[in-house]
This record gives structure tokens, sequence and C-alpha cells, in this order.
């Protein structure tokens, strides 16, 4: 029966068809990914400046990286950056889908003005951003000045470069509103009559089932966000442009995937830049690894 089947000039045929529509995929991923992949782990290995021949040097760009005051400046501002810009993001998302929810006139264009900051290309988020944050001349210092309140000095001062950022990351919180406002509406109606009739308040109604309900939903967005995080590059990069040193004022925006570029393609440090990217990949997959195993104790699924 199978050798018939083999035999037969028309699947003969639609397994060809098959491998012309998979063929370009398929070179792509060889071509554009799985050969940069093993190519970078392989240059992590060797002093390459891109105009030589890379030269095998061992385990001394790890050793090197281990032993780099940049290098853990660079990790210290990412992980700071992940761990107070992503909760920030989760709780304002999930607050604004909360309101988003509610059934009030307009509706639609509150959550397009809502999603709208999100659609914007990175580099004009950055530029707009760029202007709004100037000490002198910005709109938010303006603004804070008329509530008489301190006006940060945001770009230029070290102490106030992270927060500047992470203020400006909000502004994209948009689709993460989006993803909690389509997980709130699939959560059942009966479950909040049944706590109705149970007197229970719209704390408990939050706590005891509407949380639990979208934690799936969180667990991916909080690992989408950790993820995102760790390869922030476009708003630094941006936001520094024009200053002395890429990494702003102490090296305060010098954030991980800033310091790969910095040492690739301002030092040409290939090889150590390529080691740097290695050890990224490491620390993001424990840390992804850390979140699944303890998100056991707060993550329900249905049924469970």
């Amino acid at each position: 029966m199978s050798s018939k089947r083999l035999k037969n000039p028309v699947l003969i045929e639609q397994k060809k068809l098959a491998w012309v529509f998979v063929a370009p995929w398929i070179i792509g991923f060889l071509g554009f990914s799985l050969y940069p992949i093993l190519s970078s782990f392989y240059y992590s290995f060797t002093e390459y400046n891109l105009f030589k021949p890379g030269r095998w040097v061992g385990l001394q760009n790890y050793n090197e990286l281990l032993h780099s005051a940049l290098f853990y400046k660079a990790l210290y501002n990412t992980v700071f950056y992940a761990v107070i810009g992503v909760g920030l993001q989760l709780l304002i998302g999930l607050s604004t889908a909360l309101m988003l929810n509610m059934k009030v006139r307009g509706q639609a264009i509150y959550r397009t003005l809502v999603f709208l900051p999100s659609v914007m290309p990175p580099l004009a988020t950055s530029l707009l951003w760029l202007w709004l944050l100037n000490p002198k001349y910005g709109i938010i210092n303006h603004f804070l000045n008329f509530l008489h309140l301190p006006e940060p000095l945001w770009l230029v001062s070290a102490a106030w470069t992270k927060p500047a950022l992470i203020l400006m990351s909000l502004w994209g919180v948009g689709t993460t509103t989006i993803i909690y406002l389509a997980s709130l509406s699939d959560v059942p109606e009966m479950y909040y009559e049944a706590m109705d009739m149970d007197g229970a308040g719209s704390w408990d109604k939050f706590r005891h089932i509407t949380l639990p309900i979208i934690s799936p939903v969180t667990f991916f967005q909080l690992i989408s966000g950790i993820i995102a995080a760790f390869s922030i590059f476009t708003p630094a990069f941006v936001l520094t442009t024009g200053q002395t040193t890429v990494g702003g004022p102490s090296n305060s925006l010098l954030f991980y995937s800033v310091y790969i570029y910095q040492q690739g393609f301002q030092f040409l440090k290939f090889g150590y830049a390529s080691a740097l990217a290695w050890v990224l990949l490491i620390i993001v997959m424990l840390i992804t690894y850390v979140v699944y195993r303890t998100s056991k104790s707060w993550m329900h699924y249905g049924g469970r």
C-alpha cells in the first residue's frame, strides 16, 4: 500500500511542489538564522576584527568580560530596566485594560487612542521623546513647572536617564493593554454572578476570578517583556546620539545590547561581542526558566 502511494505520480508532484514552496523559508533560515548563530558561537572563541581571519583564543573573551567593569554596568542597567520597566508596563497595561473593558460610551475611541502610540516606529518614538525630555524646552518639564514640581535633568543626569527611559517605555504600553483586554473578554460572566450572590466586592472578584483566569496571559507578557527589555537598543542609542559616549552620562544608558554594538561595530571586537551575545542568551534562558518554575505557584489553567 505504502509503495503504491510512493509511486503515485500525483503524490510525487505534490511533494515536489511542497518543497518548492518550503524552500525559500529553509534557505532563509539556513542563511540568515542558523549560519549567523553558529558563526557567532565560533567567533566568540576568536580574536576577530572583520578584516582579518579570526585567531583562536579559546576562553579569553569570556574571561575578559567577566573581569570587565563595563560588562557588569551594562548588566545592571539592563536588569534595572527589566525589573522596574516590565513591572510598570504590566501594572499600567492591566489597569488600563480594566478601564477600557468598562461598558461606556465611546469605548472604541478610547481603545484606539491607547493603542495608537504602539504602532509608531521605535526611531520616531525615540526622536519624539528626545524633544519631550529636553530639560529646557521639553513639554514634560514645562508641565512639572506648572505644577510647581522639581524639573529633572532627564537625559543629562545619570540619576534620571533610566527613569526617563522607563517613562518612555510606558508610551508603548498599548500592546500590553490590548492583549490584556482580549483576555478579559474571555472571563465567564457566570463567575462574577456567583460572586455577586455571595456578596463579594469588586476587589474580591478581581483577586479571586480575574487575576487567576488571566494569569497565563500575564505569564506570556512577563516573558515577552523580559526578552524585549534585555534586547533594548534603539531608544538608548538614539537618546545618547550626539553625546561623547554611546552609553550616556556615566554609562547610565549602557544597556547590554548597546554594549554589544559598541564592542562590535565601534571597537571592531567581534569575537568579544559574540561572547557577550552568547552570555546574554544564557542569562535570558536562565531567567525564563526561573520564571517558568515559579509560575506554577501563581499561574492557573482552566480545569486545574
